[in-house]
């Protein structure tokens, strides 16, 4: 049975596409499997992350990962680039900072505007499960061969890539 077969979305006897939509087409079933297997990929990363370090979130995990590569920024342009609200944001770097991985600093070119930077704790907590992830992805793709690797890195890029469009919700 292939992933477009599967019992959990049935295509309709009508010629209809999954869940009676319209089509059906071999496109119409890959976007389904592709909606419902990223649903599968964002449970298990969700699940996963407190098993990575019991007090970092994936969303934590997340925002300190972009103060890293970013060399710190402002809790305003962590909700825009993750389009989240920022009484989101405010809430996970209040955390972040009772936990001692994050400090606030202030900006040199405007001494209004605090810029959130790693703390040494940060940083070594970021490098830790960042080690673990790895290596759970390392230990989850050991069977698939280096072209299948290349390839399915370069559709993850390809689709990150592309901007959000205010229709797209829930598609991540």
């Amino acid at each position: 049975m292939t992933a477009a077969e599967t019992p959990d979305d049935p295509v309709d006897a009508r010629g209809g596409g999954a869940h009676g939509e319209p089509g059906g087409g071999p496109a119409d079933v890959a976007v389904e499997t592709i909606q419902r297997e990223m649903t599968a990929f964002a449970r298990r990363a969700r699940a996963s992350a407190g098993r990575m370090h019991p007090e970092l979130s994936l969303v934590s995990y997340t925002l300190l990962g972009h103060l890293e590569e970013r060399d710190g920024c402002r809790a305003t342009d962590l909700a825009a680039h993750y389009a989240l609200d920022k009484s989101t944001v405010s809430r996970q770097v209040s955390a972040l900072e009772r936990a001692g991985l994050v400090e606030r600093r202030p900006d040199p070119d405007d001494q209004r505007v605090q810029v959130l930077h790693l703390t040494e704790a940060g940083r070594q907590i970021l490098a830790q499960v960042t080690r673990r992830r790895r290596a759970a992805f390392r230990e989850r793709l050991a069977d698939w061969e280096e072209g299948d690797l290349v390839r399915f890195a370069a559709y993850l890029e390809r689709y990150n890539a592309r901007p959000d469009t205010g229709g797209d919700e829930g598609a991540g």
